[in-house]
């Protein structure tokens, strides 16, 4: 073998051994599968009994029927190639599936209970609406009435001050009339006692008159 063939033999071999360490096979369906020494059955078992499902660690493949591999225990050997696939067998697959379905229902479940807490969040914040809604209704009727209440206060003040200054008004003709009141009564004694002046006056008069009114006797010269 030239030098150029012997290295283009080792990068292959070199290649594929670092392709296989990149990849996991597993134990076929198989009850037990043996891990020897060597690249066939006359090698010696240097770990018996690994049980069909378990993962193994690719090393390297040969022509020989046989396939390099680590166990999870850290050994390193042979298998035959035929008890190994590069997919877990049926029974992990299952068993996965289970776990998959489990793990699927549980998030199922978590789902189902925020979905509820949720709805009830969404329900008591709703009522909260409504509550809320309904105050501030009656905060707006509120808010009318005291707009009315405080409209016909100012209407009454209003009209209050109207009457104040209507009352005022009154008082003051009041004053008027009881001035003229007290100065037609005054008057009225003062025709009074004028009229009862002229009265005695005119009796004074009459009594002075009527007797000069009177015809005198004549002087009887017969007697």
């Amino acid at each position: 073998m030239t030098p150029f063939r012997l290295i283009l033999s080792t990068i292959l071999i070199l290649s594929s051994v670092a392709v296989a360490q990149a990849k996991t096979v597993w134990v076929d369906d198989m009850l037990y599968l043996p891990v020897r020494s060597g690249a066939g059955t006359q090698y010696r078992i240097i770990e018996n009994a690994l049980p069909s499902g378990t993962p193994l660690e690719l090393l390297e493949t040969s022509d020989s029927g046989y396939t390099r591999v680590r166990t999870p225990k850290g050994n390193e050997g042979w298998v035959a190639s035929q008890y190994v696939s590069e997919t877990p067998v049926a029974a992990d697959q299952l068993a996965r599936a289970n776990r998959q379905l489990e793990q699927a229902r549980e998030e199922l479940s978590q789902a189902k209970e925020q979905l509820a807490q949720v709805t009830s969040e969404r329900n008591s914040l709703e009522s909260s609406e409504t509550a809320l809604s309904s105050r501030s209704q009656d905060l707006q009727q509120e808010l009318q009435r005291i707009k009315n209440i405080a409209a016909d206060s100012i209407n009454l003040e209003r009209r209050n001050r109207e009457l104040l200054e209507e009352n005022q008004k009154i008082r003051n003709d009041l004053e008027v009339l009881t001035a003229e009141n007290e100065r037609l009564e005054a008057s009225k004694e003062s025709d009074f006692m004028l009229l009862g002046a002229g009265l005695v006056l005119g009796g004074v008069l009459l009594a002075l008159i009527i007797p000069m009114l009177k015809p005198t006797r004549k002087t009887d010269n017969w007697a």
